[in-house]
């Protein structure tokens, strides 16, 4: 049955993580929010909310490993996995602003994770406070760097659902927000029972299945994207992607329930193979090729990735 309750909890993720994106972006346009802050805020909010369940019904019933561990992977699955994957299709562009605020802020948010968890094995709740200010000061000079720029590229945000109507607004809220309550209690439940059977740690099941599972959003946006030959999907929706992880996921379900670090190998391996991740993608984006992830790159990454999750299982 963990396999069963895994799938189902998958799936309920993916569609939840749908109607909850398409009913707070048609919100926004109600309350005559701009599009450019809904695209960099409103959207990147409501993609995370997957793994945002998933960390915080876990920390409740006291499974903090999978609280972590599903953002680690997450974030290990969205550069080795989705971007090598993507990459392999179509080269990646990269733009300045990579450079220049995304990959910064992510290392630096990705330092002071394992700072946190390494001076004293948990995150408490006044360091989530800490990660979800340092997410405000990140997303407003976003928004006000963005506002500088002539063409502002804001793919997913869907500009006829500037008119739907409020019942089926308030409709697909509430589907949203049951699916992922119901998708985070099965694959929580699923997890644990599935570790259990194989004799293996929830850390690992975490780390890699659940990781995936809640990354499959992005996998499957940016494969198709890669697929229509659309470029502009850049290294920005993926980083954007780790960066809300870290702070608004684990700064949420720290605020509502301190993370407690259980397993040691989250630290001394999880987070090196996550930092490690990150660091590379410099100089693959300058060398040999400058600013551009290609197709032996984006196999370099994947190879990479699949080292690491048969690392994960094998120790």
């Amino acid at each position: 049955m963990s396999i069963v309750y895994l799938l189902i909890g998958f799936v309920l993720l993916v569609v939840g993580g749908e109607f909850l994106v398409r009913s707070s972006v048609a919100l926004s346009f109600k309350m005559n929010i701009s599009r450019m802050v809904i695209g960099l805020t409103v959207v990147s909010f409501a993609t995370s909310a997957p793994e945002l369940l998933v960390s915080l019904q876990a920390a409740i019933n006291g499974f903090s490993d999978i609280s972590l561990g599903n953002i680690i992977g997450s974030n290990i699955a969205n550069i080795g996995l989705v971007m090598g994957i993507t990459a392999m299709i179509t080269p990646l562009v990269i733009d300045r602003d990579f450079y220049r605020i995304n990959w910064p802020v992510m290392m630096v948010f990705s330092i002071v994770l394992y700072y946190f968890l390494s001076s004293n094995g948990e995150i408490s709740r006044f360091e989530g406070v800490l990660l979800l200010i340092g997410l405000s000061i990140y997303l407003f000079l976003l928004i006000k760097r963005s506002r500088k720029k002539d063409e502002i590229i804001l793919e997913e945000v869907d500009e006829s659902l500037r008119v739907i109507s409020n019942f089926k607004m308030t409709i697909w809220l509430l589907i949203g927000i049951l699916a992922l309550w119901g998708g985070s209690e099965l694959l929580v439940k699923g997890a644990v029972e599935l570790a259990t059977q194989m004799g293996i740690s929830e850390r690992v099941i975490s780390v890699t299945m659940i990781a995936v599972g809640t990354s499959v959003p992005e996998l499957a946006a940016s494969l198709i994207a890669a697929i229509k030959k659309e470029k502009a999907i850049s290294l920005g929706n993926l980083i954007g992607s780790n960066i809300f992880n870290i702070a608004s996921v684990l700064g949420i379900t720290a605020l509502i329930q301190p993370i407690v670090l259980q397993s040691s190998m989250i630290l001394t391996n999880d987070m090196v193979w996550m930092l490690a991740f990150a660091f590379v993608l410099t100089p693959l984006a300058f060398l040999p090729k400058r600013l551009k992830i290609s197709r032996y790159k984006g196999f370099l990454l994947f190879s990479a990735y699949a080292v690491f999750v048969a690392l994960t299982f094998i120790n």
